[in-house]
């Protein structure tokens, strides 16, 4: 697949997802077997001491653990997470998250990926925020 038809598929995806518009998710790069997304901070996204949610963290690794693995899916099918671990290394204010998710191995069955999730400040300091392993499987695209 042609890299600007593998941004089109993740990003018609990305649009569908009713969450990731409402917490402002966008996407910043697609080619195979990667795909990085960007999540601003915002109250949206925030735990009781103001820093950036572990729950908004998770979400944000498993959708870009998971387009990577859709970045590699035959045409007609998508992928659903059956599985995901993710470890927190450092909470943050302000500033955005991005997650780079990366294909580890594509078989028939499963896909296997990873992500790393960075914390970016206003002067574009990047400081590791969790990393996330995930099991992926390919489902026919029903839409």
């Amino acid at each position: 697949m042609q890299p600007d038809a593998l941004w089109q598929r993740v990003q018609a995806s990305l649009d569908r997802q009713g969450m990731m518009r409402h917490l402002g998710a966008r996407l910043l790069r697609v080619e195979p077997g990667l795909v990085e997304l960007a999540l601003p901070y915002s109250d949206k996204v925030t735990q009781q001491q103001d820093g950036f949610h572990g729950g908004a963290m998770g979400a944000l690794a498993d959708i870009a653990g998971g387009y990577a693995g859709l970045t590699v899916a035959a045409d007609g099918m998508e992928v659903t997470t059956v599985e995901y671990k993710i470890n927190f290394l450092a909470a943050f204010q302000g500033g955005e998250l991005r997650a780079t998710g990366r294909v580890v191995k594509a078989g028939r069955r499963i896909i296997v990926t990873a992500a790393e999730v960075a914390h970016v400040d206003a002067d574009g300091k990047h400081s590791a925020c969790a990393v996330m392993q995930q099991t992926l499987v390919p489902v026919p695209k029903i839409y």
